[in-house]
């Protein structure tokens, strides 16, 4: 019967890291924040979410399936994206009666990530952006990414960047209904696609203070917070600058700076918020090294909102920067890659590196991921679900 047929609809979206962080929000409920931000679009080969949505009068309820595991679809945020995206499939079925009714049928949502789930890389903003563009999809939705990053934006802030590929601003907005706080292209990745990253796996755990827990405390109690806020907008002006300048020096003084001055405001909550640890502190003094003897800035780290670091850099500068990092991590995972294995050991290059930092790193460092900038959701035709609605494992 008509009625019993699964529709389905798949994609993949990428993580984004933040060069300048979003950390605080003027509305809880909305997720708008206190600060407009701007990331860089990771590579889909490297890091994605391959998310699947499906419809049909055969399922009993809502739900979705994250790496095997049933996750609850009651919350807000979650509600929050079901309910705007069939309501703009429900306007376009009113508007075309030979439409079928999906608006009104349950959802099953199955999603896999190749990369650790809630361990500081951003996996909600990948989750919720390919949640979002998956249904989009499913439901033919007209809708535009930026239209779509207001919905995926409410499901996790930095979600609504990872709409699009390249280097990506997120407006705060002035709107109480947030509907002017959307994201937007500074540059495609085509712009400048020598940009690469080396993120350094310090754990793989689950963090011990959410993101969303963790601002709020910050707002509350922070006296660094409101001067973060107000450097935050010259900051945004001087990073767009750069990239459309192609101008890595600048970039990567202002990515440094952003990321300490975020780790600041989260020692000065109460009680302080410790997302870096002594891992952490031995990648920035690596990085230091590096920049120290290159005597220009070729390396750029910075930390969200977990120890996990992430460092910039340009191909040209692959060797100076990923060969060190090689030359002492050369023994963990994420070598084996085709990228890894273009990187060449940069030998004397590590004795940059001070001798306290290497040690700790060698001990401390589980896996390293080798990524550079990447294209926004991709439609596919690989599925999650089969056509009786079973959840499938991907490939």
């Amino acid at each position: 019967m008509a009625e019993q047929k699964v529709h389905r609809a798949s994609t993949t979206a990428p993580v984004n890291i933040a060069v300048i962080k979003y950390w605080g929000k003027r509305d809880p409920s909305l997720n708008l924040p206190t600060n407009s931000s701007l990331s860089v679009t990771l590579s889909q080969s490297d890091l994605r979410t391959h998310t699947t949505a499906s419809c049909s009068a055969l399922f009993p309820a809502d739900s979705l399936l994250l790496n095997a595991a049933p996750q609850d679809v009651s919350g807000a945020r979650t509600q929050a994206c079901f309910r705007e995206l069939r309501t703009l499939r429900k306007q376009l079925e009113d508007s075309d009666s030979s439409l079928p009714k999906l608006a009104t049928l349950p959802l099953k949502i199955v999603s896999e990530n190749n990369f650790p789930t809630a361990a500081g890389l951003a996996s909600s903003a990948a989750g919720f952006a390919a949640l979002v563009r998956a249904i989009a999809d499913l439901y033919a939705l007209p809708a535009s990414p930026t239209e779509l990053s207001r919905i995926a934006r409410q499901g996790s802030g930095s979600a609504c960047r990872s709409l699009f590929g390249g280097y990506v601003g997120w407006a705060t907005g002035t709107e109480p209904s947030g509907s002017d706080s959307t994201a937007y292209e500074v540059a495609p990745a085509s712009h400048w696609p020598s940009m690469r990253a080396l993120i350094l796996v310090v754990s793989a755990e689950k963090k011990g203070v959410s993101s969303t827990a963790g601002m709020q405390t910050t707002v509350a109690t922070s006296s660094l917070f409101r001067a973060r806020v107000e450097s935050v907008p010259s900051r945004m002006q001087q990073m767009e600058a750069a990239i459309r300048a192609r101008d890595f020096g600048a970039f990567a003084r202002l990515t440094m700076r952003d990321s300490n001055s975020f780790h600041a405001t989260c020692l000065d909550t109460d009680p302080p918020i410790f997302y870096l640890n002594d891992v952490s502190r031995a990648a920035i003094a690596a990085v230091n090294g590096i920049n120290s003897a290159a005597g220009a800035e070729i390396a750029a780290y910075t930390f969200d909102a977990g120890p996990n670091a992430v460092i910039y850099y340009l191909a040209e500068h692959a060797a100076a920067v990923a060969g060190t990092f090689k030359g002492i991590l050369g023994h963990v995972q994420g070598w084996e890659g085709q990228r890894g294995r273009a990187v060449e050991d940069a030998g004397a290059e590590g004795a940059t590196v001070d001798s306290r930092a290497r040690k700790v790193l060698e001990e401390g460092v589980n896996r390293v991921i080798l990524t550079g900038v990447g294209e926004g959701p991709i439609s596919v035709d690989e599925h999650l679900v089969d056509e009786s609605g079973e959840a499938v494992g991907g490939r």
